[in-house]
């Protein structure tokens, strides 16, 4: 390596890689955005409008995991409610929102290769070798969130949102756009949620938390757990269960991870900090 290539760069050089990453990923969010464009039919009728039918996967599901147990408590019996467009281009413009966020749930893989290229020269050489288990565990546990949030979150908050009412008065009219935020928020807010043990195991290799520190405040990160699952949920006990499980688990492994990634340094470099 020439003595040019190893000096510093500046704040600008860096800017300037960064810039290159951002549009080479914009670039692909843009095809995959134009392709979801064109199969419309695909993304709303099968994908975005199937949790408002009675044969939904998560609806059935739940049905028959009721009557397992000899109750029909949990059976969906009616989505009273219909979705309407009250805006001349509300339905063109939900159509290529919609299909831009199909482009970043699709170019993901891409999207934390480029932020991997970016981070990588700041790691060490047998650091840079796990550049695939990163990529590949990155965006599988996105993926994971995706459809959790998909099939466990939009359904519960579509039966609560859509079965609820203040008085048999009021008319049950939805806006597309009120329903397809619900499904995006969920998606998305699930996925980024899953990255918990990635975001946990850069935090452990810059020294900013350390095992013991995540098993000192597991209590409060488990009521943080619980009042984003009210968030993300509707107001009621099984669905905040449901959500608040696997936030757990996510938080017990990002506590394994650190555990893995902190004692490797300290052998490394001597750390005199037990675990």
């Amino acid at each position: 390596m020439s003595t040019s290539k190893k000096k510093e760069m500046s704040f600008l050089d860096h800017l300037e890689v960064l810039r290159w990453h951002l549009i080479r990923s914009s670039t692909v969010i843009l095809i995959l955005a134009t392709v979801a464009f064109l199969f419309k039919n695909i993304i709303f009728d099968t994908i975005l409008l199937a949790p408002t039918r009675l044969n939904f996967f998560t609806y059935r599901a739940l049905c028959d995991i009721s009557k397992f147990f000899t109750s029909e408590g949990m059976c969906i019996e009616k989505l009273p409610f219909t979705l309407q467009s009250l805006g001349m281009s509300e339905q063109f413009s939900i159509h290529i929102w919609v299909s831009i966020v199909a482009g970043i749930i699709v170019a993901f893989p891409y999207i934390i290769w480029e932020v991997w290229r970016f981070i990588s020269p700041g790691l060490y050489k047998q650091e840079r070798k796990y550049a695939f288990w990163f990529i590949l565990v990155s965006s599988l546990l996105f993926f994971m969130g995706v459809l959790f949030g998909y099939y466990v979150i939009t359904p519960l908050s579509v039966n609560f949102l859509g079965n609820y009412s203040v008085s048999d008065m009021v008319n049950r009219n939805f806006k597309i756009g009120s329903y397809i935020s619900i499904i995006k928020s969920s998606v998305l807010a699930s996925g980024l949620m899953f990255e918990l043990p990635i975001i946990i195991f850069f935090l452990t290799k810059m020294g900013l938390v350390t095992p013991d520190f995540l098993r000192k405040y597991r209590k409060h990160a488990i009521v943080l757990v619980l009042i984003l699952a009210a968030l993300v949920t509707p107001p009621d006990v099984i669905s905040q269960i449901i959500v608040t499980i696997p936030i757990v688990i996510l938080y017990e492994l990002s506590i394994f991870i650190s555990k893995i990634v902190y004692k490797k340094q300290e052998k490394e470099f001597g750390l005199k900090k037990s675990v």
